[in-house]
């Protein structure tokens, strides 16, 4: 028997919005991809996809590109040191470097995150400056995630992704 997806649709939009303030689902405003050669991975994120160059960064830590479709900003990062990109990694590493949560409540998010024995990146926190509150280079703070994945949070959002607040 088909799945009608209109019907599925409808349910999993009414149940999202019925969620209370203190179930509020985080949202992925931003993806991270480290790579060797930001220009050319820039550019197939535009020209393929239409994505639109909204920000470039250039520091002693970290060279590359913002990007965004209006709803999600992708960084698209190439790292100048082992401690930036995290030592697992190091600054060689190609691929998903972490994925961004915009949420409501950074101290709640921390409860939950220690929770379920995530940590913060400490490491990569300090080698960026940020973790204590700080926004600096469109982060908040840094946490492991499953499968090495790290995790950025954000009460504020990322520039180019709906519902920034700078």
């Amino acid at each position: 028997m088909p799945v009608d997806l209109n019907t599925r649709w409808v349910y999993n939009r009414t149940a999202v919005h019925a969620r209370s303030v203190e179930d509020a689902m985080a949202k992925i405003k931003h993806i991270a991809m480290s790579t060797q050669d930001p220009d050319k991975t820039a550019k197939f994120y535009i020209d393929v996809f239409g994505m639109k160059e909204i920000g470039r960064i250039e520091n002693p830590n970290t060279s590359g590109y913002y990007l965004s479709d209006g709803d999600l900003n992708l960084a698209i990062l190439k790292f100048k040191n082992d401690a930036v990109a995290g030592a697992e990694r190091g600054k060689g590493f190609s691929g998903i470097h972490h994925i961004g949560f915009q949420v409501d409540n950074l101290e709640a998010i921390a409860e939950r995150l220690a929770t379920a024995g995530s940590k913060p990146r400490d490491d990569v926190n300090e080698a960026l400056g940020v973790g204590k509150g700080e926004h600096k280079y469109n982060v908040e703070v840094k946490y492991s995630g499953p499968d090495n994945v790290m995790l950025d949070v954000s009460e504020t959002g990322w520039v180019g992704s709906s519902g920034f607040r700078p």
